[in-house]
């Protein structure tokens, strides 16, 4: 059951980690380089689809997580699991403090009542997301190095 639980859980928040990547890495940069006000409207609607779906996601790996570390206690890589939540943690404070402040404001963004400051604030929801997702890809490594 352990083992079930440990690769379903490294499953889990591997995908995360490969949507998150390809938000950052992918994603913003095609709809960056979208004409017009199509990557702004772009942004917002992805901004509302992902901003529902995100935090249950990092939630739930969160607690699969918590139940290894519990559940896998006596067994090794323990201190691993353990460290990868913290940093599962470290990524869902930096979300509420950092990263959704600003994604709430940018879902309402349309062309017409967006700031004037819109792209600074995406730019910089952009490097706050990078230094999220390499704390999420330092996780899963964790999380894989475990299971060995």
């Amino acid at each position: 059951m352990l083992t079930a639980l440990q690769v379903f859980t490294t499953v889990a928040v591997g995908l995360m980690v490969g949507v998150e990547f390809s938000v950052a890495f992918v994603i913003n940069r095609i709809l960056d380089a979208l004409p017009g006000d199509s990557g702004q409207l772009g942004r917002a609607h992805g901004g509302r689809m992902l901003g529902a779906v995100m935090p249950v996601w990092y939630i739930g790996s969160l607690a699969l997580v918590a139940v290894w570390a519990v559940a896998g206690r006596h067994h090794g890589g323990a201190g691993l699991v353990v460290t990868a939540g913290a940093l599962l943690i470290l990524s869902v404070i930096m979300s509420l403090l950092l990263l959704v402040p600003i994604n709430n404001r940018g879902k309402t963004w349309t062309p017409e009542n967006r700031p004037a400051d819109w792209k600074q604030q995406m730019n910089r929801w952009d490097r706050l997301h990078h230094v999220r997702v390499a704390v999420i890809i330092a996780a899963f490594a964790l999380l894989v190095t475990a299971l060995t």
